[in-house]
């Protein structure tokens, strides 16, 4: 008798998944541990593992539909045998656009995934499909699952894109400016530097794009987290010229050994020794009582295709800058390539926002429930500051923190930044 293969949950807060693609096909031979396909869910894209020995004997749901946790995806059999999907689970089909009164509306609800192309006719069944999985040249196509998705709907070949995502992978942005039915070079999403007038035409295609399931989470949350968690806001400047010329000694004498801290190392470092001094910050609101978490597990935000993640280095308190660095460095690789596992973006008690090295001098970050405060840190720029009654140029970097009042009162939050500031502005404590 054949075994059915149901969506399984991949992620903690997951209710739905989109089937991104199938790796293997009606007929083929799979044993248990096999990939089977690719599942986008509400955090990252997973892949899908049989867990039966026999042959793929049927496929209950197409490319880019949208399935609840529990729904049937496939059965797994002896050959040729012949299974129709379970008839409590009809076959899975992508929903259509819902309306929205108001912008807010279409934030606030999940929306589906797009609807899959439709399948081509038979006449048509050797043309090649607009999306390859190897580069004239022999090469692989370095895409994600997202863009090639987008890809297919618009007919897009990306053999001839040049991907603007890391190491040159081809990332959403890219296929949306791409001619449809074509695949010359992108143009890279984000100001161009172009002289004023230079273009003519829209600055981009008139359309509307269903979000995925990863972007209708990030604002279901977000939207949650703004309405319902009392934030306030307290913000500093730090002098980072101490840690600034710190880094750069470290980094210097360190070069050989393949060594190269970034400033957001150390404010990891130092939020995680902040969260010691002052564990107050690091709490959690569940209702009618505050959880006091005994462990530093400091998250940091990585910006993605489609949204953000925050990976999480666990135990942060515990280990030194330089292992906080390796850490984070190739957490932050793999969130960028989607492949992070549930454990390493889930957990966190504490998170830091940094887009300090975009440019930005401040900003207010939005709290990451269940934790109970977020880092926002901005930009270091010169500045003239006073210094034993005299004006000198200082280097000035500004942190902002987000608090849940219902957790964290005004003066704890000052007595995190206090604490804060004393290990930035003394960051050889940090090395001890």
């Amino acid at each position: 008798m054949a075994q059915i293969i149901e969506m399984p949950k991949l992620s903690d807060t997951m209710t739905v998944g989109t089937l991104i693609k199938w790796l293997k096909k009606e007929g083929d031979p799979v044993k248990t541990g096999d990939v089977l396909a690719e599942v986008e869910t509400d955090k990252a894209t997973m892949e899908l593992e049989s867990f039966f020995d026999g042959t793929l004997v049927s496929i209950f749901v197409k490319e880019g539909s949208q399935v609840p946790l529990g729904a049937a995806l496939c059965a797994v059999g002896k050959p040729g045998e012949k299974v129709e999907a379970p008839a409590a689970e009809a076959p899975a089909a992508p929903a259509p656009p819902p309306k929205a009164d108001t912008p807010a509306q279409a934030e606030a609800e999940p929306a589906p995934a797009p609807a899959p192309a439709p399948e081509a006719k038979p006449a048509a069944a050797k043309a090649p499909a607009p999306v390859a999985s190897a580069a004239p040249d022999g090469g692989r196509i370095k895409i994600s699952p997202l863009a090639r998705k987008l890809a297919a709907e618009k007919g897009v070949n990306p053999a001839g894109i040049a991907g603007s995502g890391p190491g040159g992978r081809i990332v959403r942005a890219d296929i949306l400016s791409a001619p449809s039915g074509g695949g010359a070079k992108a143009a890279p999403s984000g100001y161009s530097g172009g002289a004023p007038g230079s273009a003519k035409g829209p600055v981009q295609e008139d359309k509307v794009v269903q979000v995925s399931n990863m972007r209708a989470t990030i604002a279901r949350r977000l939207l949650e987290s703004k309405t319902q968690i009392p934030h306030f806001y307290l913000d500093i400047e730090v002098d980072a010229g101490p840690l600034l010329e710190m880094r750069s000694q470290l980094n210097a004498a360190l070069e050989k050994e393949g060594v190269k801290l970034s400033v957001n190392d150390f404010v990891l470092k130092a939020s995680a020794e902040a969260l010691r001094r002052v564990p107050a910050v690091n709490c959690s609101w569940e209702g009618s009582a505050v959880r006091y978490h005994p462990a530093a597990h400091v998250s940091f935000a990585v910006a993605i295709d489609d949204g953000l993640i925050t990976p999480v280095i666990r135990d942060a308190h515990l280990k030194t800058i330089f292992a906080i660095s390796t850490e984070a460095k190739s957490l932050g690789k793999r969130a960028k390539e989607k492949k992070l596992a549930p454990a390493e973006f889930t957990g966190g008690t504490f998170c830091v926002s940094n887009l300090g090295m975009m440019g930005i001098d401040r900003f207010c970050a939005i709290i990451n429930p269940p934790n109970a405060a977020i880092l926002a840190v901005g930009t270091t720029v010169k500045k003239p500051v006073v210094k034993d009654d005299q004006i000198v140029i200082g280097q000035r970097m500004s942190l902002t923190l987000s608090a849940d009042h219902r957790v964290v009162d005004g003066a704890v939050g000052a007595t995190y930044l206090a604490a804060l500031r004393d290990l930035l502005e003394k960051p050889a404590l940090l090395l001890i």
